[in-house]
């Protein structure tokens, strides 16, 4: 037996390093350019920057240690999906954080974060993950993204047209317009927003419309020139602008560096920190985290790659793992959000190898900077954020133009109109739920009221 052992398990284990080596190679295969890719990189930066700028100033988060675990969960999902998979703060628990009184500890965000993942997990590792999304009604899920994709939008138009301070809320500033001039004047926005839109247009780059009368000289110049726009990686050309002009505007920026991470620590989290973080960070988070985080994505995956729909089980236990490691280290909580997903295919990422190089990216900066790269931060032209966010928000609600039926929209369009007006989503998604019910309720056929009548009138007609 001893000697039979290693040829049985030998060929085993070969055949587990090469299922292993086949997976990372066709995660990390290019499926456009290599520009593409690292466009699509920084496309969901929109709503990353100012979330994680304003958690580092108001409640003291450490921002290297974000920005390596951070990185970390973008190789490891890059390599476990094979999609440009988002890894974006938790906007529950931030916003809880920094706008309300008195302000969440970071240890209390972190008790948040644990909290809402454990719940992540346990739906995961169970099944239930897989039942929700297996029955929840596609028009209530459109809904959902609708209002995240135009929360997005009205957010971007807000950073665009005024200036905003992330260092005492989270919510946008309207009363001080933005200037005309300035290296973050309103003619700059503009002009980046006129720059993505001639060089990536509606997004699809794969359905070029051209008038098929043209004679064929044109539509071939005109194929030329929109291939080479398209190929352009202008996400990533305006996240480069904006770092150049953050030194341009203060270049005191330089002198602020300090280089080199923060020290790893384990955070010293109480019952009451879990108390407090469950009952204010977590409580609106769980919904959100459901709904956007795990339901919307698988389904909007599905959307943007066809016959590559991820598994809701796997989604929810990624959500899981990753805050039940980092939170403990004063990472801030994150998860998996559809609006990141539909930025980063929107400038061209394809494949896992867009969140590798972001990964990267971002494991280089924590590692270098540590600390200190929240000063370069803070002078990132806010309107160039508005654009990328416009986009990514537009691409999001544009997920919802397969509802064919006038049931099927008006369903979206209520959910939606309630996740706006509540500013819940979860609110939304139950008056989605009961509507969607109440039409199916309004065609049932009671089969039973009408065996029983019709057995009684065959009685009275043989008496």
């Amino acid at each position: 037996m001893s000697d039979e052992s290693p040829e049985t398990t030998t060929p085993l284990l070969h055949r587990q390093i090469d299922g292993w080596r086949h997976r990372i190679t066709n995660s990390l295969r290019l499926k456009t350019s290599l520009l593409s890719e690292l466009s699509g990189a920084v496309g969901d930066l929109g709503t990353y920057i100012p979330i994680v700028l304003a958690l580092t100033l108001v409640s003291n988060l450490d921002l290297s240690t974000t920005l390596i675990f951070t990185a970390l969960y973008n190789i490891g999902t890059g390599v476990l999906f094979g999609t440009p998979m988002p890894v974006q703060p938790m906007k529950s628990i931030a916003a809880v954080a920094v706008s309300e009184t008195p302000h969440l500890t970071v240890s209390q965000i972190a008790a948040a974060g644990i909290s809402t993942a454990a719940v992540l997990l346990f739906l995961g590792v169970t099944g239930l993950m897989s039942v929700l999304y297996r029955f929840l009604p596609l028009p209530v899920v459109r809904g959902v993204q609708l209002s995240q994709g135009l929360a997005f939008a009205f957010s971007a138009i807000k950073y665009i047209r005024y200036n905003q301070d992330f260092t005492t809320t989270t919510a946008t500033k309207t009363t001080d317009p933005r200037p005309w001039l300035g290296l973050d004047g309103l003619i700059l926005a503009l002009t980046c927003l006129l720059f993505l839109i001639l060089t990536t247009g509606d997004g699809n780059s794969n359905e070029i419309r051209i008038n098929s009368n043209a004679p064929i000289t044109r539509r071939t110049r005109i194929q030329k020139r929109l291939k080479i726009l398209s190929a352009i990686p202008s996400a990533l050309i305006l996240f480069l602008l904006g770092l150049i002009l953050c030194f341009v505007n203060d270049p005191s920026i330089f002198n602020d560096i300090k280089f080199g991470p923060s020290k790893f620590h384990v955070l010293k989290i109480t019952w009451d920190d879990f108390k407090v973080g469950f009952l204010r960070g977590a409580v609106p988070q769980i919904p959100l985290s459901v709904l956007n985080s795990v339901i919307a994505v698988c389904k909007l995956s599905g959307d943007l790659f066809p016959g590559t729909e991820l598994s809701a089980t796997k989604v929810s236990v990624s959500v899981g793992l990753m805050n039940l490691v980092g939170c403990w280290f004063g990472a801030m909580p994150v998860c998996h959000g559809a609006g990141g997903l539909a930025g980063q295919y929107r400038f061209g990422g394809r494949s896992g190898l867009s969140v590798v190089f972001l990964g990267v990216g971002k494991l280089v900066l924590g590692l270098l900077f540590g600390n200190s790269f929240v000063r370069i931060l803070r002078g990132f032209p806010v309107g160039i954020l508005g654009v990328l966010l416009l986009f990514a928000g537009v691409e999001l609600a544009m997920a919802s133009r397969d509802m064919n039926s006038k049931e099927d929209s008006f369903v979206m369009l209520v959910c939606a109109a309630v996740s706006l007006t509540g500013s819940s989503a979860a609110l939304g998604f139950v008056c989605g739920i009961v509507l969607y019910l109440a039409l199916k309720l309004r065609e049932m056929d009671f089969c039973f009221w009408k065996s029983a009548s019709g057995s009684a009138d065959e009685h009275e007609s043989l008496l």
